[in-house]
């Protein structure tokens, strides 16, 4: 889809996903790391759990796709360097602070000079602007400004963070958005722009389930573990159960579409002894689950929790699909790797490592297309592995020209 168009990827961590996703799409990405490699490539865990800068997996995964070059652009000539490497790409993201680029002479005003299509996304903590624009932030400052830690954790104890970093792959991918709607626009006028993502913004958009409460009832969600609450009536309901061998969600619901899933499940545990008369006389019809006492919901959850520890995740998937019920399992890494949907869709690729004389399996492209189908091309790319077909071959530098740029440790 995007593969007449060219980016410059100068992020870290903070952005990689950006231009992994417009790689994906087809975009020619030219990753930009300073002489020696970018700092992220410190970022574990490592292949074969060797440390090493050219073996960090967290690279190898949001840098796949895209070709790498050094550039030391705090130099005069390295600046001279990024301009002309701008004059012909379509798109630049950076992750720098606010105003660092426009110090070195390399903002979006500088640089729409030299091109002006040129569109330049930045992805940063708090945005451009604000009294905040100048803090950092790691994830977890992330998670607890965009209000998402309030709503996760148990509710006697202090909010938490989902494990793996999740606040700026959100950044990342809202930037991916922000890159395409401004291309848009681009093709329809002929005009580049200056986008400008807040980390902090992005993670306030996944609290978007947590608004309409306030507007219906007047209540705010609080965080209540495997929980679900927003309930007129106080009352919380169980959507994560223990089953055998890990975990399933189901939630016993109200209206037309819970009272089918309900009479089945109640109907699949009477045959297996395992309903009593409290159950089996509930009119699930007429149920009304935000005028049901929090006793309720706690009495039929524990009986609906015994049987469900009786069986494992696949049985009661199984079971639940054929009975029509809405259970689904709670998948581990594990599941996911050898998930028979996934390998129907051909969803995982085997990527060519020849420097570790292996392949690897990565995620494939997320989205097919008929017309312009996405495409994972290459593995993350070394340091410096394209100066020489990137300076040389497209910018038309000597061999000279690049020994003294290496030399002086430009590139």
């Amino acid at each position: 889809m995007l593969s007449p168009y060219k980016s410059l990827d100068l992020t870290d961590h903070k952005g990689f996903l950006c231009g992994k996703i417009l790689a994906d799409l087809g975009a020619d990405v030219i990753k930009i790391e300073p002489p020696g490699g970018c700092p992220s490539r410190n970022i574990g865990p490592f292949y074969r759990n060797i440390p090493h800068p050219e073996r960090s997996l967290y690279w190898f995964a949001y840098n796949a796709g895209k070709r790498g070059i050094t550039l030391d652009i705090e130099t005069a000539r390295g600046r001279d360097i990024l301009k002309k490497l701008a004059a012909k790409a379509d798109f630049i993201i950076e992750s720098f602070s606010p105003g660092y680029l426009d110090r070195l002479g390399l903002g979006y005003q500088a640089l729409k000079q030299v091109n002006p299509r040129l569109i330049m996304t930045s992805i940063t903590p708090f945005g451009q602007s604000g009294p905040y624009e100048d803090y950092q932030a790691t994830d977890l400052v992330g998670m607890a400004m965009g209000g998402l830690m309030y709503l996760t954790g148990d509710s006697d104890r202090p909010p938490v963070r989902i494990s793996f970093s999740q606040a700026y792959l959100h950044a990342a991918a809202d930037a991916a958005c922000g890159t395409l709607l401004a291309h848009y626009h681009r093709e329809l006028t002929g005009q580049g722009q200056h986008v400008d993502v807040s980390m902090q913004q992005s993670v306030v958009w996944t609290m978007m389930n947590a608004r309409p409460f306030w507007e219906l009832t007047g209540t705010f969600l609080k965080r209540v573990g495997p929980f679900r609450a927003g309930l007129s009536s106080g009352a919380i309901q169980r959507q994560t159960w223990s089953c055998r061998d890990g975990a399933v969600t189901f939630i016993v619901m109200g209206g037309a579409g819970g009272a089918g899933t309900n009479r089945a499940l109640v109907e699949w545990m009477d045959e297996e002894g395992m309903a009593d008369e409290e159950l089996k006389g509930i009119d699930w019809d007429a149920f009304d689950m935000a005028a049901a006492s929090r006793e309720f919901h706690q009495r039929i959850e524990e009986k609906i929790g015994r049987f469900f520890v009786t069986h494992t995740k696949e049985e009661l998937f199984t079971e639940a699909a054929e009975r029509r019920i809405m259970l689904y399992p709670v998948s581990t890494p594990a599941d996911i790797v050898l998930s028979p949907q996934l390998a129907a869709r051909e969803y995982w690729v085997g990527v060519e490592h020849d420097e570790l004389r292996t392949c690897i399996s990565y995620p494939g492209a997320f989205l097919k297309s008929s017309e312009a189908p996405c495409s994972l091309k290459r593995r993350a790319p070394l340091i410096g592995e394209h100066n020489h077909e990137i300076y040389q071959q497209e910018l038309g530098l000597s061999n000279e020209e690049l020994a003294t740029l290496r030399e002086a440790s430009i590139i």
